[in-house]
């Protein structure tokens, strides 16, 4: 920060001591919520994960990009799987519904916290794959479905996968365009998509830039997710069961950025905008960066940042990005869309006091500039401000919904 303080304060600088150590992580940080079936374990069981940190933290792997790390998850997702395609053989439908979420979650901490690798591409099409066989039994199904990405450059893919679940019936349907996040991707999702289908809204889901194969947008370009947007909102705007007239975006962490973006870019294609967690400006710059593998985060981010953005390694990273990508400052035209003082639809930020991923100041910030925003940060909370978090989201989300008949 200009005067050096941080809202965080001496946590700015504390090492939370999990860094470089499984079992720490396991023990100090992951094997509770773990118990409690909660992010990053969601879906998933304690008893299918001790084994596999007991391999782990025995055979001192602890670098969660190599491929010995993920190949310790493989046995388990693979057999669960199995279990899985079994019990659907033998009728057993509901219980199977439960193995193909669990297979899910161990697949999911395969291929943490980034794709990076050929073998972790490998896990997310396994992922990918055991998640639609086991949504396809639910009686409202998640579904995958490619649209043409209409506004792609030339050096873009045409192609955009997106996951759908929608209510039963014709609709059109209230939409929630879930953004998701740097760790979490499409497959991640079944408690949110399941607390819309609740109040009757489908769900669009993407990845962001830099983080899948499925995400065709140029990780290198700053404007290549206006260009995605544009090609997912036509898409809803011309799909009969989905409501275009009633569309808010939620971004999700790292894809909490580009809900702030798109709530300024596209304004008038949404009704609102969640920035969850969301990064602007600080947390690509090279003080906040300086810090970050100290920090609550579980891994190092530096490998996945440097690759997500597209740099040849993490000093570049400091020294463009925030230049490259920030909203308030970025130098390239049209990139500092926030600084411009454009409008935005209603935008709500939510995010924990104490983020030590993604800095409170990011979203203070966005107050400075342009129309008003909505703001609710928890106090004495972390990266997302849960467990409270969610229950700001959804009544604001349901009040927005409910102001355009």
């Amino acid at each position: 920060m200009p005067n050096g303080n941080w809202i965080l304060g001496d946590l700015f600088e504390k090492d939370f001591g999990h860094a470089g150590s499984i079992k720490k992580l396991w023990e100090t940080r992951w094997k509770f919520p773990c118990s409690l079936g909660v992010y990053p374990f969601h879906d998933g069981k304690l008893e299918d994960f001790e084994t596999i940190f007991e391999y782990l933290i025995a055979n001192n792997i602890n670098d969660p990009y190599t491929d010995e790390y993920t190949d310790a998850f493989f046995p388990t997702a693979q057999k669960l799987s199995k279990e899985a395609d079994q019990l659907v053989q033998e009728g057993e439908k509901e219980k199977a519904k439960a193995y193909y979420l669990r297979a899910n979650a161990v697949y999911r901490l395969a291929r943490f916290p980034y794709i990076g690798t050929p073998l972790k591409e490998k896990v997310f099409e396994e992922q990918k794959a055991v998640y639609l066989r086991g949504a396809s039994l639910w009686s409202d199904p998640v579904k995958e479905v490619v649209i043409k990405h209409t506004y792609a450059s030339k050096n873009e893919p045409t192609e955009i996968p997106l996951y759908i679940r929608k209510p039963q019936g014709k609709g059109p349907f209230p939409t929630i365009f879930l953004i998701t996040g740097l760790d979490g991707h499409r497959p991640d999702n079944t408690e949110r998509t399941t607390a819309h289908l609740q109040r009757g809204w489908a769900t669009v889901i993407c990845d962001i830039p830099g983080t899948t194969v499925d995400c065709p947008a140029d990780r290198r370009d700053p404007l290549s997710p206006d260009r995605l947007f544009s090609s997912i909102l036509d898409y809803i705007r011309d799909e009969p069961s989905l409501n275009e007239r009633k569309v808010i975006a939620w971004g999700l962490s790292a894809g909490g950025y580009y809900a702030i973006r798109l709530a300024h870019t596209h304004r008038n294609h949404l009704i609102g905008s969640v920035g969850h967690g969301a990064g602007t400006h600080h947390y690509i710059g090279r003080e906040w960066l300086s810090q970050i593998s100290k920090h609550e985060y579980p891994f190092g981010l530096e490998r996945a940042y440097t690759s997500k953005y597209g740099y040849k390694d993490f000093e570049e990273m400091k020294e463009k990005c925030q230049d490259e990508f920030s909203l308030v400052s970025g130098k390239g035209e049209d990139v500092a869309v926030v600084a411009k003082g454009l409008p935005s639809c209603r935008l709500l930020l939510i995010n924990g006091v104490l983020d030590g991923c993604m800095p409170i100041e990011d979203s203070m910030l966005l107050a400075e500039y342009g129309s008003p925003k909505e703001m609710r940060f928890i106090r004495e909370r972390a990266h997302m401000g849960y467990p409270e978090a969610n229950g700001v989201v959804f009544p604001w989300l349901e009040e927005v919904m409910a102001s355009i008949a």
